[in-house]
């Protein structure tokens, strides 16, 4: 099995980590957790709803780069450090899902976190995608 590193230039560069790896034979790719990190790795977005948008756009950016498309995605975590702001802005984190990444859910989980790796972030994501 071989695997591939994949750092789009449209994000912020990684340190420690890969954006996205894709390893052949099964075509799995794992997406690293991405928060609201503008390309400066700042950052960006007031709120949750913002920063939700954000998170989600980056990591849709590295699930493209290694060829898959959001109906690929097998599995998202979704790390929110307050449960309760989430499930308050439920129906428009949901409408930023329905824009960004269609119907095609996939196996989903929100896992509240005392704090992520950038302090200012309010919500992560990581996934797994399954290309085909």
């Amino acid at each position: 099995m071989t695997l591939h590193r994949i750092n789009p230039a449209e994000l912020s560069p990684p340190s420690g980590f890969s954006h996205a790896v894709t390893a052949t034979g099964s075509r799995l790719v794992f997406l690293a957790g991405q928060t609201a990190l503008d390309q400066d790795g700042k950052v960006v977005g007031a709120d949750l709803p913002d920063q939700f948008e954000t998170a989600l756009a980056n990591l849709l950016t590295a699930l493209h780069a290694a060829g898959g498309a959001p109906a690929d995605l097998a599995r998202v975590t979704v790390y929110a450090t307050d449960v309760a702001d989430y499930r308050t802005h439920a129906a428009e984190l949901g409408r930023i899902w329905l824009r960004l990444a269609g119907r095609d859910y996939p196996a989903m989980a929100v896992i509240g976190a005392a704090r992520l790796w950038d302090e200012q972030a309010l919500v992560e994501l990581d996934g797994v995608a399954v290309l085909p």
